[in-house]
């Protein structure tokens, strides 16, 4: 699992509902207007260009399917859980696959397994099926589920994809044939060296065609590559036509000592050609992609790095670069890794007794939750220093606009200005915080943090302000800002 990261340019939030709350009025707490504290950026926002519309799916989770076969987890019977889930969005995808589907199997009334790859091999029934099923019911998200083509057979992935689809009826969005081929003749140790993109497409093929036989209408995606570019161009152009996803991996890197917060919030110099290379397949193929298994540092994340304020920083920034991309949606990993154990990247933690909980990372991804509709221009220009902006347009009359600064220590000053014709009035903020990049607890969203039920409402909202068509924001150091601003 080696993937990239990403190069920002600019793009943005809408405040999903919190700006017309009732809670962004006088009586609330104000922005700090003329006072300047830090050095003074720019932002200026062109509302007449799109850069990219964000589905409403966008939002995702991604799961190793030796974490679905733990009975239980993902039930409509677990409220807090499905509350967590429903808290990111009313609509979203989540993933099941990852390394362990390609030792995985199914039994119908087998006995359910999870187990790290290499070993045993996780087992799934038709138990555990319904429950997922109830979950996305529950939820009403969508479902990508990946079988097993490393070391299966092709009838046990037969049996496996008619259980699915019965079990999720309506939420599949369709299926995955191997979990990042374009590994198996290297260290995951599948097939021979020198497995090729021409072989896994004849494997593919043959897959397909016996699934569509036993199943009429079947769904895929593919190819799910984790470092292949190559392959999802070459896939887009050979099975464009019978496909309804292109699917791609990315980790900034393998977790390792010099996996560092201050390498985590600068661009990966890797992600930028990856993502051009993807949107040219998509828009030549007219199929969306989708980066459908993501996380910080893959193999669980790094510890003191993955599970900080930091890592909720990073996913607001790489949320908001992948949507300005023209990606057609993300499933950040969580829950039980490939190893065994649970990553630190988790955004949804488990004490794997039964209780879960918000971590860091899920608070980036809930303020990246508060926006949607179309990506407008947005320029910043912040010098050297690590801030970024990002503004979407959920409708007519409302700009959001996220401002990170990612710095560890320095504060600024954003002003906010707009072209001509979209005259900036009062708005108001909500602030993504904690004590320190480092901080593993004490973040929060609006002043609020999700409480044990999994429900979340900001209890800060400030007021912005400002003259002549000119706002100003405090952007403490280690924080982000989500604006609404009406227009």
């Amino acid at each position: 699992m080696n993937r990239r990261k990403f190069l920002t340019q600019a793009a943005g939030a809408v405040g999903a509902g919190f700006a017309q709350s009732g809670l962004a009025h006088p009586g609330f707490a104000r922005a700090l207007q003329a006072v300047s504290s830090g050095p003074e950026v720019r932002v200026t926002l062109d509302v007449a260009q799109t850069l990219a519309v964000i589905p409403p799916d966008f939002m995702g989770l991604g799961y190793e399917i030796s974490s679905v076969s733990r009975p239980g987890l993902l039930s409509a019977q677990d409220a807090v859980y499905v509350q967590l889930v429903q808290t990111l969005g009313t609509h979203g995808v989540i993933r099941v696959g990852g390394n362990t589907a390609d030792y995985a199997s199914y039994s119908a009334t087998g006995q359910p397994l999870s187990s790290p790859e290499g070993k045993a091999g996780s087992i799934v029934n038709d138990a555990v099926l319904r429950d997922l099923g109830s979950f996305l019911d529950a939820t009403g998200w969508k479902l990508i589920w990946g079988l097993n083509l490393g070391n299966g057979t092709q009838e046990n992935a037969i049996q496996e994809a008619k259980s699915v689809t019965a079990a999720a009826k309506g939420n599949l969005l369709g299926f995955e044939i191997g979990n990042e081929p374009d590994l198996f003749g290297r260290r995951e140790g599948h097939r021979h060296t020198g497995y090729d993109y021409d072989a896994y497409l004849r494997e593919y093929r043959t897959y397909r065609d016996a699934l569509r036989k036993a199943i009429p209408g079947i769904a895929f995606a593919g190819p799910d590559a984790a470092i292949a570019t190559d392959w999802v161009a070459r896939f887009a152009a050979d099975e464009g036509k019978d496909i309804k996803l292109l699917t791609h991996h990315y980790y900034r890197e393998g977790q390792n000592p010099t996996s560092t917060i201050d390498k985590l919030l600068h661009t990966d110099p890797k992600l930028a050609p990856i993502l051009a290379k993807l949107r040219a397949a998509s828009e030549s193929s007219g199929v969306p992609y989708r980066i459908c298994e993501v996380n910080s540092f893959s193999g669980g994340g790094r510890p003191g790095v993955s599970d900080t304020l930091a890592a909720a920083l990073w996913v607001l920034d790489f949320m908001f670069t992948l949507a300005a991309a023209g990606c057609a949606g993300v499933n950040m990993e969580t829950g039980v890794n490939q190893r065994g154990f649970i990553s630190s990247y988790s955004p949804i933690g488990d004490d794997e007794q039964g209780h879960y909980r918000a971590a860091p990372e899920y608070y980036g991804m809930l303020a990246f939750a508060q926006s949607g509709g179309r990506v407008v221009g947005c320029a910043l220009d912040a010098g050297e220093r690590n801030l970024k902006a990002y503004a979407t347009q959920p409708s007519r009359d409302r700009v959001v606009l996220t401002l990170i600064n990612k710095e560890s220590s320095s504060e600024a000053t954003v002003v906010i200005d707009a072209s001509t014709s979209v005259p900036l009035r009062s708005g108001s903020l909500i602030r993504l915080s904690g004590p320190s990049l480092e901080t593993k607890s004490g973040v929060t969203l609006g002043g609020a943090g999700v409480s044990q039920d999994g429900l979340w409402k900001p209890t800060q909202v400030e007021e912005v302000s400002g003259t002549r068509g000119r706002l100003q924001v405090r952007l403490p150091a280690a924080s982000a800002a989500v604006v609404t601003l009406p227009v």
